[in-house]
């Protein structure tokens, strides 16, 4: 089979496991949110928010470091097993120490830091079962780095539906509309499923030829190479958790605030994770991105790599377009139809325009990461993240959640500009904003009669002003020549391997 078949496939099986599992997922959450309320679903994004802390200090940087270590001695055609055994011992050091360290903390960080004591019951089940997800992510680097990417989709989808079934008899038997149990379900559930991946991953492993006498780990590599990884994660976890913990309390310093964890929950537990759902279809051309950047760039020149970075660039901004346009065109509706919440609703209208640039980020960032830029990656996301915070913390008490919506977006656009400045002196880019723009006036304008259609019910309410605007949006595109046929035949190029243009 050739390379850019096999490419493609990879791709297609990808997106098709991503899309399922976003949408199993999002399915999910609409359930939860209305059997627990928004203040409920707030109130669980914060205990979820302090677990991803402390899984990543627990990670240590133990899952790039299996993935780099099991990647290169594949290569050399030896056994893996040296190099799993390092990292499964480091990762074991970290994570069992994290975990301490939750299980301790959980009463204060309930309390104090979320605000409502109704956390700790399931602050201290993920502490329990943190070292068993920390090491789920080293067996994963594994797969990874075997290109074992049919087994780990099998994998992600048994875990998925392991946590979605337990949580699902926990909370129907048994936690009822009880808020302290209803997380404590979920972390339950979602503990299991990880135990239940680990098992699988462990018994499914391939450790190629028997390691010789003199194969020892490589403990002094593993943490030179996990803990500068590992150290950078920390950092922005921490950033990231610190911002979504002040976002209730500085919000409830607001007059016009009623319930600072509903609204909370509003937003980063119903609107973001429909907002962001289509980018499961955008990841998989970022993942072949970042493979084919990675290979142009040990080619001399870089005309090819300019070629790429201009038509990876066009693709994603005119999707980006089509999504926003989307979201936008059937807000109120489908805040309605998910989440019988016309706050839901007005909220993903207010956030949809945002959507073009939000996903152009995503594959600028995984053409930067294919021209060697991650670390100029890592300096733009901490500056972002800093700035996130002050501005969050300086905001909220004056401007409620108009202030959250001016942090978002800000914080956001500076962290795109910064992006794709480096993407343009990396790939020697002149970027010419005329199409840009044109393709964005042609959205505005397919978007603009949505307002004159009469609000339905049900899926019709969400789906007629969704084919409205995309049969308005396609027309102007074609009468304008916004997009082509060379377009496509990218496209096939990229994903087939045939394409030669701009080589």
């Amino acid at each position: 089979m050739k390379k850019g078949s096999t490419m493609f496939y990879g791709a297609l099986l990808l997106t098709g496991a991503n899309l399922v599992l976003r949408l199993a997922g999002m399915s999910f959450q609409v359930y939860l949110s209305g059997r627990i309320g928004a203040a409920g679903v707030g109130l669980l994004q914060l205990v979820l928010s302090v677990r991803m802390l402390a899984f990543t200090l627990g990670s240590a940087g133990a899952r790039t470091c299996s993935l780099y270590l099991s990647a290169e001695a594949l290569g050399r055609r030896r056994s893996v097993r040296p190099a799993l055994s390092g990292c499964m011992g480091y990762c074991a050091l970290f994570s069992l120490a994290a975990a301490a360290g939750l299980w301790v903390l959980a009463p204060r960080i309930a309390g104090g830091w979320i605000g409502d004591a109704a956390g700790e019951p399931a602050l201290r089940a993920f502490a329990l079962f943190l070292p068993v997800g920390c090491l789920n992510g080293v067996m994963t680097g594994l797969f990874t780095a075997a290109g074992r990417l049919r087994t780990l989709v099998a994998v992600e989808f048994l875990e998925q539906g392991c946590a979605i079934a337990a949580t699902f008899a926990l909370l129907t038997g048994w936690a009822g509309d009880d808020s302290a149990r209803a997380c404590l379900s979920v972390a339950l559930g979602s503990s299991a499923a990880s135990a239940a991946s680990l098992g699988a991953l462990w018994l499914l492993r391939r450790e190629g030829p028997a390691p010789g006498r003199g194969d020892r780990p490589p403990w002094r590599r593993v943490v030179r190479l996990a803990l500068p990884v590992g150290l950078a994660d920390d950092l922005r976890a921490g950033l990231s958790t610190v911002e979504n913990l002040i976002i209730p309390r500085r919000l409830a310093l607001f007059a016009g605030t009623v319930n600072a964890m509903a609204d909370y929950g509003v937003l980063h537990g119903m609107v973001f994770p429909v907002l962001m759902f289509p980018t499961a279809i955008l990841a998989s051309l970022a993942d072949l991105l970042v493979a084919e950047f990675s290979r142009c760039a040990r080619r001399p020149g870089r005309v090819r790599v300019r070629y790429l970075a201009r038509q990876g660039l066009r693709v994603s901004w005119l999707f980006g377009l089509c999504a926003g346009g989307i979201l936008f065109a059937s807000a109120r509706p489908l805040g309605e139809l998910l989440y019988h919440s016309a706050a839901a609703g007005a909220c993903l209208r207010l956030y949809a325009p945002l959507v073009p640039m939000l996903y152009l980020d995503i594959v600028v960032d995984a053409m930067c990461k294919g021209l060697g830029q991650q670390s100029a990656n890592a300096r733009y996301n901490l500056l972002t993240n800093l700035m996130d915070v002050a501005l969050l913390w300086l905001l909220l008490p004056r401007f409620g959640m108009g202030g959250y919506y001016f942090s978002f977006a800000a914080s956001h656009l500076v962290n795109f500009g910064l992006s794709l400045r480096r993407l343009g002196r990396s790939a020697g880019l002149r970027l010419s904003p005329g199409p840009a723009v044109k393709a964005a006036l042609c959205a505005a304008t397919a978007g603009a009669p949505v307002f004159l259609l009469r609000p339905q019910a049900g899926a019709a309410g969400a789906l007629v002003p969704a084919g409205c605007y995309l049969l308005a949006l396609g027309s102007l595109w074609l009468l304008l020549r916004v997009v082509g046929r060379k377009d496509v035949l990218w496209l096939r190029g990229l994903l087939g391997g045939g394409g030669k243009a701009g080589d």
